[in-house]
Order: C-alpha cells, then structure tokens, then sequence
C-alpha cells in the first residue's frame, strides 16, 4: 500500500506492507504530475514499514529512474535497515538527484527543505 501527501514543498511517500506495480504506477503519476506543476520535487519516501517489493515493482523502479534521472531534485529515504542504505547508495550511479538515507524524519525533512543541509 502507498500513501502521498504534500507537506508544502515535499511529496511524502509512505510505503506499507508490500510494495506492488499498482503502488508504483501511482508514485508515477504523482511524481510526473508534481514536475509538470512545479518544475521540480522533493521526495521523503518512508520504507520503515515496507516489507518487501515485487520483482515487477523493481523493475519498473529502474526503468522509471533511468527515464528521469535528471528529472527530481534531493530525495530522502527514511529507513533503519542497512539493506535499503546499500540500494539507495547503488542507485545513485544510475540517478542525478541528491540522495541521502536517514533514520529521523526530522532530520530528513530539514535536509529536504534546506539548501545548505549537507
């Protein structure tokens, strides 16, 4: 399951249970939407309950970063698991926006909304 909500300039993602194709598709459709309205985003995307992802899910994730990799500014990762710190670290090869994990939300959204946040 997967709820998006906007709190001012971040698009929060909450992903729950497993992470399926239909979820994805619909974090698509909003992340295109934002960049049409906006011309750029911040994403805090929250994996803490995640359980796992679909093999379809994962790919569509690489197909769609790939498309748009130059396409969304900083994106934050809310996680405590070392798995997902180790994804997130491939994924910036593939990916031109900024990426950081953290473990604190606040944290994450004070380096989502501040510009000089390293």
């Amino acid at each position: 399951m997967i709820s998006i909500e906007h709190e001012g300039p971040i698009t929060v993602v909450g992903i729950f249970g497993e992470f399926e194709i239909a979820d994805y598709k619909r974090f698509e459709e909003e992340v295109l939407r934002q960049l049409k309205a906006q011309g750029s985003l911040k994403i805090l995307i929250d994996l803490r309950d995640m359980l796992g992802a679909t093999v379809d899910t994962a790919l569509e994730d690489l197909r769609f970063t790939r498309a748009h990799a130059r396409d969304v500014g900083r994106v934050a990762i809310l996680s405590d698991r070392e798995a997902i710190t180790w994804t997130a670290l491939l994924s910036q090869f593939f990916v031109k926006s900024e990426l950081r994990v953290f473990d604190d939300e606040a944290l994450a959204k004070e380096w989502l909304t501040n510009p000089q946040s390293q």
